[in-house]
């Protein structure tokens, strides 16, 4: 069905009037949406990505399954250094996840990279900290379902469309409520908290006057700008009652000294932080090497270890160590060595494609020279390869409405609110790296069916 219907999609392209239409109405409404990322189109393609009713409920109970299992890796890690320590967390991190949030969630928000295909669906990141993308989606679908190419199409092929801003909120009130133990007695004020001057300021902007639609005083600000009296968390002449943390613990580190009153919010219990300080236990990469090691399988249950098998894929924290692949004994530097073709190295602690290595796209030398760097570094892993997908995508070249068709890497990315899949939508790029730090595009997630 996605097949025939992406066929007919591009059918409908062959019309020029209405691929300019199209291409128009979508320029306009990424300008008035604030759909700008760096200063260039945020989805430069005339096409959404589609995916059927029974893809989207099969990749829906996968996330949910394997979110469980962080679930009970955050539970084992509280408890146990070692474990803290086999994912990585320095220790001024450990300070920071040991303090309670209020609630019981590890990743209120998160966001699971994917690779849907014809015979697999495979992840390969988990986004726990902070995920980016929800009020950017929620936009973009709005627009690409006014699309006159998109009404045509919805007469033959019926389609849904997702939405996150709403399920955003809700969890944020959600966590609230458990952290006051009780219903609020009014509206709670929201502080969006990030550094300043970041390309993602105009999703801020998104999700403040969405909050603010729904009723919610919300603000936008810098861990700078805040202050903390012993009781509450200030901005200004504003009291916060819920951060909203965009802000990467990677990013606070360096400023937290000049800036502490964040940390001295939280560590007092005064004001509900979603995502907290402990989403930094699921962020780092090296989750994925607990969750595919043998040894930690007595923490979950048999269905949970069967999805970890068909939808996670094999990853090792990279270091000189005797560990097993498919049931045999390995000397994983060696062994990393030998199988370029399949493997990736990525640093365990960091985001937008930086410092990662592809086996299969490096020489012999360039591999030996990223295993030397991986060893050098101290906190990289290695994860073997998954199915990539991939489409073409009617993809803008320039202002005046020209446009091709582009084989594109397809990332199908679901948003899980309290554990529970709400939304997603997908990165396209041409490169290996599905990032829009690094280049990519996004477009919004549809799934075909009334």
């Amino acid at each position: 069905m996605t097949k025939e219907a992406v066929a007919y999609y591009h059918k409908l392209l062959e019309d020029e009037s209405l691929a300019r239409d199209s291409a128009e109405v979508l320029d306009r409404g990424l300008e008035a949406a604030r759909l700008i990322f760096g200063g260039r189109r945020l989805s430069p393609y005339l096409r959404p990505h589609f995916v059927s009713s029974s893809e989207w409920e099969m990749a829906r109970r996968a996330c949910e399954t394997v979110w469980g299992t962080l679930q009970k890796v955050k539970d084992a890690a509280i408890a146990d250094d070692a474990l803290l320590g086999e994912l990585g967390v320095t220790e001024i991190e450990r300070e920071l996840v040991k303090i309670d949030p209020g609630y019981s969630h590890v990743a209120p928000t998160s966001r699971l990279d994917s690779f849907l295909t014809a015979d697999a669906y495979s992840f390969v990141e988990l986004n726990g900290e902070s995920p980016a993308g929800i009020a950017y989606s929620d936009s973009a679908s709005e627009i690409f379902e006014e699309l006159p190419v998109m009404k045509a199409f919805r007469e033959r092929f019926p389609f849904q469309r997702l939405e996150g801003r709403s399920k955003m909120l809700g969890v944020l009130l959600e966590c609230y409520q458990e952290y006051l133990g009780r219903t609020p007695d009014d509206n709670p004020i929201i502080a969006i908290v990030d550094l300043k001057g970041l390309p993602t300021q105009k999703e801020f902007e998104l999700f403040r006057d969405y909050f603010e639609y729904e009723g919610y005083t919300s603000i936008i600000c810098s861990p700078d700008e805040l202050e903390f009296d012993g009781g509450k968390l200030w901005f200004g002449g504003v009291a916060i009652d819920i951060v909203y943390k965009r802000l990467l613990v990677n990013e606070y580190l360096p400023i937290m000294d000049q800036a502490p009153a964040l940390l001295d919010a939280c560590r007092a219990g005064a004001v509900c932080m979603v995502n907290s300080f402990r989403g930094k236990l699921v962020h780092k990469k090296s989750i994925f090497s607990i969750l595919t090691d043998e040894k930690y399988d007595n923490l979950f249950n048999e269905a949970e270890i069967k999805a970890i098998s068909a939808h996670v894929p094999w990853t090792r924290n990279f270091r000189e160590e005797l560990t097993r692949h498919e049931g045999k004994d390995i000397q994983l530097v060696e062994w990393t060595r030998r199988n370029s073709d399949k493997l990736v190295l990525k640093p365990n602690d960091d985001y937008g494609g930086h410092g990662i290595f592809i086996g299969w796209n490096s020489s012999e030398a360039e591999w030996d020279a990223a295993i030397e760097t991986a060893l050098r570094t101290g906190d990289y892993l290695v994860q073997e390869r998954v199915r990539t997908a991939k489409e073409n995508f009617p993809m803008l070249f320039d202002d005046h409405g020209r446009w091709g068709m582009v084989e594109q890497l397809v990332d199908l990315d679901p948003l899980l609110f309290n554990g529970v899949v709400g939304s997603a939508f997908t990165r396209l790029s041409s490169t290996e790296l599905a990032n829009v730090s690094s280049g990519g595009g996004m477009v919004p997630t549809f799934v075909l069916g009334g």
